[in-house]
């Protein structure tokens, strides 16, 4: 029976998101990473339409969620064990076989070996036992936001990423191709070069570029003089340009604004984009750095989903852990 991997625009059953409850992690950035992750359950469970599924750590974080949440929040609070919130890429990737929905589990290795944490092993089972799907075991290394899908048989992809020999060792574009088709049903996978600077995730696509609507890409351009990624997105938006979708369809490349240098708090650039938005049933949620682009990037975000509600949140304090909304994320498709 064929598999897909469906477009983050299709319905969806639940969103899972990840509540930051480890303060040895977050450190002084704990709280406001907090509120940033009750604000975006609160916008996903009422315009987004979304039943929100909070994975929570720990009784100070339950408590701490409660109170961020208020009692009719309709959000929902899923006790479980893991090492940090980043549910897109230690948690499973949902594929449709048929009418009926799988989990994939794939090994995770801390992007690489970098951040390797107890119990982030134990997420994908976790999401799937409580989501009653049935689990598929798959023996590579896989991260959700190191691809993206446009529920056609097309997935977006880099090769920094993908083929860095610190995931599958041996891994090609080929080799790669045909794990991803027999996983995920992927036809077809457009490859881009380099991510972000400084993105310890090797170059995430999901902080790129992004499938909007069938054959449509949305893809940066740098805001400022100073912008750290301007040449990046332009090899990318070119690469784009030149591509094809898996029905042959060439791809239409849509831009919108970088949020530009963006520094810690030790003056060194990490990597901020308006791309890690979350596609939910009836919204679209983009993070927003206190940058002077965002009102720019809503609108361009705007015009890509005219039948959704387009929201800008604060995801500063999160980008002080790496990463932002769709990070924290993945949707249960319907």
């Amino acid at each position: 029976m064929s598999l897909i991997q469906p477009a983050e625009w299709s319905p969806h059953r639940a969103m899972w998101v990840g509540f930051p409850s480890h303060e040895d992690l977050w450190v002084d950035d704990l709280a406001a990473a907090q509120a940033e992750v009750a604000a975006l359950a609160l916008a996903l469970a009422g315009p987004g339409a979304e039943r929100v599924r909070l994975l929570v750590r720990g009784d100070a974080a339950v408590g701490a969620a409660c109170a961020l949440l208020g009692e009719r929040s309709g959000v929902e609070i899923v006790r479980a064990q893991f090492g940090d919130v980043w549910l897109r890429d230690t948690g499973p990737i949902f594929v449709k076989r048929g009418e009926e929905t799988v989990a994939g589990a794939f090994r995770f290795n801390g992007w690489g070996g970098k951040y390797v944490l107890d119990d982030d092993d134990l997420v994908a089972e976790q999401i799937a036992a409580a989501a009653g799907s049935p689990r598929v075991e798959h023996d590579f290394v896989l991260e959700g936001g190191a691809i993206d899908a446009d529920g056609l048989g097309a997935l977006l992809t880099t090769r920094q990423c993908l083929t860095n020999p610190n995931r599958n060792p041996g891994w090609t574009p080929a080799k790669a191709g045909s794990a991803l088709g027999e996983a995920l049903g992927a036809q077809k996978v457009v490859w881009l070069g380099e991510g972000l600077a400084n993105d310890h995730t090797d170059g995430h696509v999901d902080n790129l570029a992004r499938f909007v609507a069938p054959g449509v890409v949305a893809c940066p351009v740098g805001f400022g003089r100073d912008d750290p990624n301007t040449a990046v997105y332009g090899e990318a938006a070119a690469c784009l340009a030149k591509s094809s979708d898996a029905r042959g369809v060439e791809l239409q490349v849509m831009r919108l604004p970088s949020p530009g240098r963006i520094l810690d708090e030790d003056g060194e650039v990490v990597p901020a984009s308006h791309m890690n938005f979350l596609i939910a049933n009836e919204a679209v949620i983009m993070p927003v750095y206190e940058d002077r682009a965002s009102p720019l990037a809503l609108d361009a975000l705007a015009a890509m989903f005219p039948e959704r509600e387009v929201i800008g949140l604060s995801s500063r304090a999160l980008l002080t852990g790496g990463g932002s909304f769709h990070c924290i994320t993945q949707q249960e498709p319907a």
